[in-house]
């Protein structure tokens, strides 16, 4: 459960309502950094050694794609968007997403973009078998190509 729970997390950057600037087309790196973490049943040596690692995924974006595009959960992971927000730098988003066994997680990123794209947060709570959990990521987006 917690191997694909953490994938999920890594693979979120996620959507919006409202336009953002169009960003250049291309290939996009999303960066997420593991902050803290703190999930029961998990040695807290395991929670040590992945605080501070990295995970890198691409994204294409289209001619006239905007921040919502980038920032677009992943169809696969069957998040939900509660509430998002991105306008005037900033985004704001909360998704709800199910985990194979138990109760959804709840997720909840913000931070600033630009035409580069964007720097953020993401606090991941919910609930697993053997009581609450939750991990910070910071995350990065940045386009490294054509």
């Amino acid at each position: 459960m917690f191997r694909q729970l953490a994938a999920a997390l890594f693979l979120l950057p996620c959507a919006t309502l409202a336009a953002a600037p169009a960003l250049a087309p291309g290939s996009w790196a999303i960066t997420s950094t593991t902050v803290a973490m703190s999930v029961p049943g998990l040695p807290r040596f395991m929670a040590r050694m992945m605080e501070g690692k990295s995970k890198t995924h691409r994204k294409r974006l289209l001619a006239g794609h905007g921040m919502e595009a980038l920032i677009a959960p992943d169809p696969k992971e069957r998040c939900h968007i509660d509430v998002q927000r991105v306008a005037d730098g900033k985004y704001n988003q909360t998704l709800t997403c199910p985990q194979k066994r138990g109760q959804p997680v709840q997720v909840v990123r913000s931070g600033t973009y630009d035409g580069t794209g964007f720097v953020g947060r993401a606090t991941v709570t919910g609930t697993t078998a053997k009581g609450s959990m939750r991990i910070v990521l910071n995350q990065r987006a940045t386009r490294v190509g054509d």
